[in-house]
């Protein structure tokens, strides 16, 4: 198994590395802005399982926070924020975020698995796009699930091997972003659900299906944007209700 140095140097690596934005400065505003854009709009389902406003006054804890952008949304809505990522890159970016941003936030250096929180420390932890980049999900889950206040809760989120982009990166050899990462853990909806089993109280969600590429081209992100993407969607729930490339768990402490 890498040890959490090589992972944390692959991040330092790839944090910033985002192809939508490759035409800007890195840690600029126009930068920050551009990823948050792109993230949203690729990520749409996100606001439908979490209320950014909801928890004015609240402690949140993002772990694995990368450049800060969703934990900025938490922020705006007056949440008191807390990042933590192994990439020492990582919190740089998020820090220079927040500072243009002109918000408030508490960002460290901390392996996920070992959070140097007390228990009973936070109101709400997220935990988006981390679970199956680290050595040990469960003990990351672990350690959330300590950090939580009693009545807390959590949004957790892994990759879902049985879905339709994994069916594409074998049939057609679509690429996957960071396959090539030191962990890429891949779980199905039974192995995910027995890995946020420490919470009774827990919702299991698929969700990811296709967008729109705007960073692929060539002839296969031609026939993936014109044709796929739509029939795909277009499909009966029933058949593709557990083939999103996310699954998501919303936990309570």
């Amino acid at each position: 198994m890498p040890t959490s140095s090589a992972v944390e140097h692959y991040w330092d690596k790839n944090v910033a590395n985002w192809k939508i934005a490759a035409d800007l400065e890195a840690g600029t505003q126009p930068f920050f802005e551009e990823v948050e854009r792109y993230r949203f709009d690729k990520l749409h389902y996100l606001p439908n399982y979490v209320d950014y406003k909801a928890y004015a006054g609240q402690s949140v804890l993002d772990v694995g926070c990368g450049l800060g952008t969703d934990l900025s949304l938490f922020a705006r809505g007056g949440a008191v924020t807390t990042g933590v990522d192994l990439s020492k890159k990582a919190i740089e970016f998020a820090s220079k975020n927040f500072a243009w941003r002109g918000l408030q936030g508490e960002f460290a250096q901390m392996d996920g698995e070992a959070l140097a929180f007390d228990d009973n420390s936070f109101d709400f932890v997220y935990c988006h796009t981390v679970l199956h980049f680290t050595a040990n999900p469960a003990e990351m889950i672990k350690e959330i699930r300590r950090v939580l206040k009693p009545g807390g809760s959590a949004l957790l989120m892994t990759i879902n091997r049985s879905s339709w982009l994994y069916a594409l990166h074998k049939i057609a050899g679509l690429k996957i972003d960071y396959l090539d990462a030191p962990v890429f853990h891949r779980f199905n909806y039974a192995e995910f659900d027995s890995l946020i089993g420490p919470f009774e109280q827990r919702e299991l969600i698929v969700e990811r299906f296709p967008v729109r590429t705007e960073v692929h081209t060539g002839f296969k992100a031609f026939l993936y944007n014109r044709c796929f993407v739509d029939l795909y969607n277009a499909l009966p729930k029933r058949l593709i209700g557990k083939t999103g490339y996310h699954l998501l768990a919303r936990v309570t402490k």
